[in-house]
């Protein structure tokens, strides 16, 4: 195996293990994690807003970090959506870069595909920033939608349903 393979198959490993840690939740809960189930009062009270991020700082932190938007928001599968093709575009790039090395070291007639492919690969990349800060954005903004909507259809009627405390 050469030296580049090397490092890409380290890359690759290290991209794969860098996305389960940032979606990861812990195996086991701690006692102060479980919730209380004594009845309470109902109390009428606003939300609490504090603890929401603001659509501004979930955007760059996806447009640095693709998928850390969306972690920070509680959209998880998302986030993991976004690592996960993050790596891909990543490695299919360095894989492009190092086919296309190879080509012009033993002089193909065939490296201008190859310049497209990672030509193609390197903008899928950039996209993948710029949308996963554009989902983070809006994200951001429904974090206090209920999650408990409803949408209903059947034949002839289209149903929106939203539990009332």
């Amino acid at each position: 195996m050469t030296g580049a393979g090397r490092v890409i198959r380290q890359a690759a490993s290290r991209a794969v293990l860098l996305g389960f840690l940032l979606t990861a939740h812990p195996l086991t809960r701690l006692t102060a994690q479980v919730r209380d189930t004594t009845p309470a009062t109902p109390v009428a009270t606003t939300p609490d807003t504090s603890r929401f991020m603001k659509p501004g700082a979930a955007t760059w932190r996806s447009l640095l970090l693709p998928g850390w938007g969306q972690a920070a928001t509680g959209h998880h599968v998302a986030g993991a959506m976004f690592v996960i093709w993050e790596g891909v575009t990543m490695m299919m790039t360095l894989r492009a870069v190092q086919e296309e090395r190879y080509m012009r070291q033993s002089h193909s007639e065939s490296i201008g595909g190859k310049r497209q492919q990672v030509q193609d690969w390197v903008v899928l990349w950039i996209f993948n920033h710029l949308f996963a800060g554009a989902d983070a954005f809006v994200a951001a903004h429904l974090q206090d939608f209920p999650k408990e909507l409803k949408l209903e259809v059947g034949p002839g009627r289209i149903g929106v349903s939203v539990p009332l405390r």
